[in-house]
């Protein structure tokens, strides 16, 4: 969470107050987040799932889910099963991501990753439960006032965003990406496009087709989203060079060590943050036909430029 002080800088300030929101609906997503995973038999899987679902962390993408689906007219209640699959999504990506077959990082969140609780083969099954269950959620626990036909399309949506076309697709390239320096652009960009954007994508899309909303509204939610996304992941390599681990709760300078292109190694600091910036307010300006409802993804936006982890 960023101070008080840089949430003061933000646009949104004097007429929306960020910082009460955000943890305002992190409890909220906690809540539901731990009552949905209770410990039964075996007690092991279910520990190591809920060690990690629940370490922490901004709560970012089940409240973008959230905000969306109210900003559109919806309800909280209509969206927390969705929101809780975004999150359990995000935490298998997580906790695959952290094992020594991939980054091979030994903390997350401040916290020892799970494989170093758990050893690897849990936490490879960790991460499956997860995933498999944040399907399940959304497909039994939505609320019967939400269309059927809306409930499968919000499926079809995280299967694409988590899958060779997003996600996965990402991590894939990224991978063959590590120690080459002649990575483009275009290469960089499709792998935080796919590997980082497209689950954020679809926290916010999901969240607009839940409360009804129309192929032109998805189209500028998609546009909104692609552009926090593309912000995050530039934020989050500037980060990597300027943050101390301790700020970041896992390791920092990960990027140097596995001689990864980034987006600071092609354009420098300062230009990466004119990008991002630029990201942001092309973002922000998808929001302007939903008038006073989108002030919360619109100081959501702006924070992701203003954060320090």
């Amino acid at each position: 969470m960023v101070a008080a002080d840089n949430l003061q800088k933000t646009p949104q300030e004097a007429t929306f107050n960020l910082l009460a929101y955000l943890k305002e609906r992190q409890k909220i997503c906690e809540a539901a987040l731990d009552k949905a995973i209770p410990i039964i038999y075996p007690e092991k899987i279910y520990e190591s799932m809920r060690y990690s679902l629940l370490a922490g962390g901004k709560r970012l993408r089940p409240i973008l889910c959230l905000a969306t689906c109210e900003m559109m007219g919806g309800t909280i209640e209509m969206a927390m099963p969705a929101a809780c699959a975004v999150e359990m999504i995000h935490t298998m990506s997580l906790i695959h991501d952290d094992l020594p077959a991939m980054d091979n990082d030994d903390y997350r969140r401040g916290k020892l990753t799970n494989h170093k609780i758990y050893g690897d083969a849990v936490a490879i099954l960790a991460g499956d439960g997860l995933l498999a269950y944040a399907f399940e959620m959304v497909a039994t626990q939505t609320p019967d006032s939400v269309p059927k036909d809306r409930v499968l399309q919000v499926v079809a949506r995280l299967g694409r965003a988590l899958g060779a076309a997003g996600l996965v697709g990402g991590q894939v390239v990224d991978l063959d990406s590590e120690g080459k320096l002649d990575i483009s652009l275009e290469t960089l960009t499709f792998i935080h496009n796919h590997k980082t954007a497209a689950l954020l994508e679809a926290c916010v899309v999901c969240g607009g087709i839940i409360a009804g909303a129309s192929p032109e509204d998805v189209q500028r939610l998609t546009r909104y989203s692609q552009n926090i996304g593309l912000a995050f992941q530039i934020v989050d390599d500037i980060l990597d060079i300027t943050a101390t681990t301790e700020q970041l709760g896992k390791s920092a300078g990960k990027d140097l060590t596995a001689k990864k292109v980034t987006y600071p190694s092609l354009w420098g600091i300062e230009e990466s943050r004119t990008k991002a910036q630029q990201l942001i307010e092309a973002a922000c300006a998808e929001l302007k036909p939903f008038g006073k409802p989108a002030q919360p993804l619109e100081a959501i936006a702006h924070f992701i430029t203003s954060r320090n982890n």
